[in-house]
C-alpha cells in the first residue's frame, strides 16, 4: 500500500476531474483508507511532482536533484514522480489540482499566487525592482519571504521553498529599446495583473497565455512577444520564432516549490523532515545554475545567429523604468501599504 492523501473534492471541480479522469481512481482509493491510520506505519509514499517547463532549465534540474536525493536517502520508501513540460497540469490549473490532492507538488513562479487571492505575491512581479540576485534572495529567505509563506495556508497549501530562474528579457520581431517600440504589440504574459499592466504601461497589448502555449502562439502570430529568462527562451526554441531579443534584465522570475497542506500534515515527522531537507539542497543548486544556464544559453543563442541581441543603454533604461512607475504604484494601493512597505525596508536594509 501506498500513502496518498486525498482531499475530498467539491462541487466546482468535475469539470477539472473530467480532464483529468484518472483523478477518479485515486479519489476512491484514498477515501477508502482511513484517515487515522495513515501515518501509523512506515509505508511507502509516492510524490508527484509536476511542473511546466523543460527538465533541461533549472527548475527542471532542481525536481530532478530532489528526486535523486529523496530516493537515495529513503532507500527508495519515497518515490518521486516528476512531470515535466506541463505533461499533467499547465499554468491554468495546477495550483487547483494541487489544491485538490491530484498532484503532491508544484513549483509555480510566484505571479501564479495572485489568481489564489494572494496578490501580495506580485511584489515579485514589479518591473525594474531588483538590482541583483542578491536582493531577492535576501528577501526570499528572510522574514517577509516566510510571513508570505505563511499566507499560503488560507489556501490550504504549505510553502516549502523559494527559488529563481533569474531575470526576465524582451523579446519581439524589433528590438523592444524604449516606450514606443513596444507600442501596438501583443505581448504574451503569465497571469498576473502586475504583468498585464507592465505592457499598457509601456504601450503593448496583454495577452495571457500558459507558458506551454506561447512558442506556437508567436510562431502563428497569436501574440507578437513576450518576457522571458534566456534559458527558458532558448529551451523552449523561441529564437526560432523571435528575431530579436532586448537584454531589458525589467523583471524576476522566481518560484515556490508549495505543497497540498493536508499530505503535509499527514506525514509523519521525520518524513517531512527528509523531504524538506532534500529539498533545500535541491534549491540551492537551482539557484546555483539558474547563473549559469542563463548565461550558457546566452552563448548558445549568440552562436546560433538565430536572434539578434541588443543591450540596453542608460539613458533606454531610465526611460523604460519611468514609463512603468505607475505600476508600483497601482500594486501599493491595491494589496496596501504595509506590503509595499516591509519590502522596501528590506531591500533597504541588503543595501545597507
Amino acid at each position: 500500500m501506498c500513502l496518498r492523501i486525498i482531499a475530498i473534492m467539491p462541487t466546482f471541480a468535475y469539470p477539472l476531474l473530467a480532464k483529468r479522469r484518472h483523478w477518479l481512481g485515486a479519489l476512491a482509493s484514498g477515501l477508502l483508507a482511513p484517515v487515522a491510520g495513515l501515518a501509523s506505519a512506515r509505508m511507502p509514499i509516492t510524490l508527484r511532482f509536476s511542473h511546466v517547463v523543460a527538465e533541461d532549465t533549472p527548475k527542471g534540474r532542481a525536481a530532478s536533484r530532489f528526486k535523486t536525493l529523496v530516493e537515495e536517502r529513503s532507500g527508495g520508501r519515497i518515490t518521486v514522480q516528476v512531470f515535466p513540460n506541463a505533461q499533467l497540469y499547465g499554468d491554468h490549473d495546477e495550483m487547483q489540482a494541487l489544491q485538490l490532492g491530484a498532484v503532491d507538488l508544484v513549483a509555480p513562479s510566484l505571479s501564479k499566487f495572485g489568481r489564489i487571492g494572494l496578490p501580495e505575491f506580485e511584489l515579485f512581479d514589479l518591473p525594474f525592482l531588483f538590482d541583483n540576485l542578491s536582493d531577492v534572495r535576501r528577501i526570499t529567505q528572510g522574514a517577509l519571504g516566510q510571513r508570505l509563506f505563511n499566507n499560503l495556508t488560507r489556501q490550504g497549501l504549505v510553502g516549502l521553498g523559494f527559488f529563481d530562474n533569474g531575470f526576465k528579457q524582451m523579446s519581439a520581431n524589433r528590438p523592444l529599446l524604449s516606450p514606443s517600440d513596444f507600442v501596438g504589440l501583443r505581448m504574451r504574459v503569465q497571469a498576473s495583473r502586475v504583468l498585464a499592466d507592465q505592457m499598457r504601461a509601456l504601450g503593448a497589448h496583454p495577452v495571457t497565455l500558459a507558458f506551454s502555449e506561447t512558442r506556437r502562439a508567436l510562431a502563428t502570430g497569436v501574440v507578437d512577444g513576450t518576457e522571458n529568462p534566456v534559458s527558458n527562451f532558448w529551451t523552449q526554441d523561441m529564437h526560432q520564432v523571435q528575431s530579436d531579443l532586448s537584454l531589458t534584465n525589467h523583471g524576476y522570475l522566481g518560484y515556490a516549490v508549495v505543497t497540498n497542506q493536508r499530505l503535509w500534515e499527514h506525514l509523519q515527522a521525520v518524513d517531512r523532515q527528509l523531504i524538506n531537507q532534500a529539498l533545500q539542497e535541491a534549491l540551492d543548486y537551482a539557484r546555483q545554475m539558474a547563473d549559469v544556464q542563463n548565461d550558457e544559453a546566452l552563448a548558445a543563442l549568440r552562436q546560433s545567429n538565430t536572434t539578434r541581441i541588443h543591450s540596453l543603454s542608460s539613458s533606454q533604461r531610465e526611460r523604460l523604468q519611468l514609463a512603468v512607475q505607475p505600476v508600483h504604484q497601482a500594486l501599493a494601493r491595491r494589496i496596501g501599504p504595509d506590503w509595499f512597505q516591509a519590502l522596501q525596508d528590506a531591500l533597504a536594509q541588503s543595501h545597507a
